[in-house]
């Protein structure tokens, strides 16, 4: 073998031992930031979770609004990703406890029961008037001592919510909107930021006012993160306050 057709040969072994270490690189790499995403989300390999479905208030039939449709298209996406698999459930056929597996609860606490019953349970410090009636404070959000009213497509305001309280071991996702397009841009905000979200929280709860800046001309892609109110949504009401919804005045 003279010289020329032993370089050759050492070119082609170096060549394939570098893209061989570049997949096996990427391959890890792609791996680790799964698994990650798994770990957020609680949802490894084949688990199962549960996608809770709200009904369209604006109808008496169980109809879901198009906008909450497309959210739950968006989580989809994010749980077959992760290789798991979900049981979509509507809000009035959910009767089991949580923790076993991961839930997305999607809807305001007028649209859904199970929304309602887990703000009372574990957001002890929010208030959302279901009114049906118009006024400034419809669907408006109380959190501690801050109002937040909705301008009807053009400032509107959804709470993100990941909860893992007690001994929770899959956490619980809330998408609790004053309308449907504004679920629509928090699930699809936690699609877009669940990287930079699992840093900063890990494991742990978080709940999060966005504010969904005119709709009418962009949709629910235009979001703003308004606060971080964990703690604020956490800390109990006086005990004369119904937790998870603002009575309608009298």
């Amino acid at each position: 073998m003279n010289d020329d057709v032993r370089n050759i040969v050492l070119g082609v072994i170096a060549a394939g031992v570098s893209t061989a270490l570049g997949w096996l690189s990427r391959t890890y790499l792609w791996r680790r930031k799964l698994r990650r995403k798994q770990a957020f989300f609680g949802l490894p390999e084949n688990a199962e979770c549960l996608l809770v479905v709200n009904r369209d208030p604006a109808t008496a039939e169980h109809a879901v609004h198009r906008f909450d449709v497309f959210a739950l298209l968006e989580l989809s996406a994010l749980i077959k990703d992760c290789g798991a698999h979900l049981r979509m459930v509507t809000q009035d056929a959910t009767q089991q406890g949580v923790g076993e597996r991961t839930e997305f609860c999607v809807g305001g606490p007028g649209s859904n029961r199970r929304m309602l019953a887990h703000m009372s349970a574990m957001l002890p410090g929010v208030r959302v008037n279901v009114d049906a009636e118009p006024g400034p404070d419809r669907g408006a959000f109380q959190i501690g001592g801050e109002r937040y009213r909705m301008d009807a497509g053009v400032t509107e305001y959804v709470l993100l919510a990941r909860l893992t309280a007690g001994r929770l071991t899959r956490p619980v996702f809330l998408f609790c909107g004053q309308r449907a397009i504004t679920n629509q841009a928090a699930t699809r905000y936690l699609a877009r930021n669940h990287e930079r979200l699992s840093r900063k929280y890990g494991g742990g709860s978080f709940v999060l006012l966005l504010k969904v800046v005119n709709s009418q001309a962009y949709g629910p892609d235009l979001v703003e993160l308004v606060a971080d109110v964990t703690r604020a949504a956490q800390a109990p009401l006086p005990a004369a306050e119904a937790p998870g919804v603002t009575q309608p005045a009298s």
